[in-house]
């Protein structure tokens, strides 16, 4: 399976006052975060756009792998990607999170869904030992607009949501609801799991502005 890591740098002045003065964010997930099925993926994946977003203080690093999971013992645990290792060297300043779609998958949840809370403690916990210090955001699962590859709505509602917002206020940390931001727009949805630019852009914006509020 394909993945992606593209970072955006604008150069201004000397690399060593680039280097203090630039904000490295680090985009950890899945396809919705690699961007599968969006035309002119490079240029449209939420990543992307967010950087667009926040401008030239700001590199922002696509780490998204099609089909990765949050869960240790899925089958494609993010934990045992190159993305995942590459992502830690990165030492980003920010981490956003956003996985649990493919936790969803009957042979990921039916196997291992009652160790996801403890796997998401472990993968924050992970990024705040980093010595860049990074401030972490979690992201809620876009919904699932039709049962596909296992997917499903029912899972994301009543499971894994539930846990990400119950571990985000145990750790104190910001949630971003990309649930929310993209319920009732199934037409961004062509494939009724993968948003299309337009949806990617809702979410690059939504993630934009919970950063600006905190940063």
């Amino acid at each position: 399976m394909k993945q992606a890591v593209f970072c955006i740098f604008l150069f201004v002045g000397t690399f060593s006052s680039l280097a203090e003065s630039i904000t490295r964010i680090a985009c950890v997930g899945d396809s919705i975060t690699y961007g599968a099925a969006i035309r002119d993926r490079a240029k449209n994946c939420y990543p992307k756009v967010l950087g667009d977003l926040l401008g030239g203080k700001y590199s922002v690093c696509n780490y998204g792998v099609n089909g990765a999971t949050l869960l240790r013992k899925g089958d494609k645990p993010y934990w045992k990607l190159k993305a995942f290792e590459e992502a830690t060297k990165f030492a980003p300043n920010i981490v956003i999170i956003k996985l649990g779609t493919n936790d969803t998958k009957p042979q990921n949840w039916g196997k291992a869904g009652d160790e996801y809370e403890e796997d998401l403690r472990a993968m924050i916990a992970h990024f705040q030992k980093l010595s860049s210090k990074p401030s972490i955001y979690l992201c809620l699962p876009a919904p699932v607009y039709q049962t596909r590859w296992g997917i499903n709505e029912k899972t994301v509602t009543e499971s894994v949501i539930p846990i990400i917002r119950k571990v985000a206020k145990d750790t104190n940390l910001p949630i971003v609801d990309l649930y929310r931001a993209l319920s009732g727009k199934p037409e961004m949805f062509p494939d009724k799991i993968h948003p299309n630019a337009a949806g990617a852009k809702v979410m690059a914006e939504t993630i934009h502005y919970v950063l600006k509020k905190k940063h």
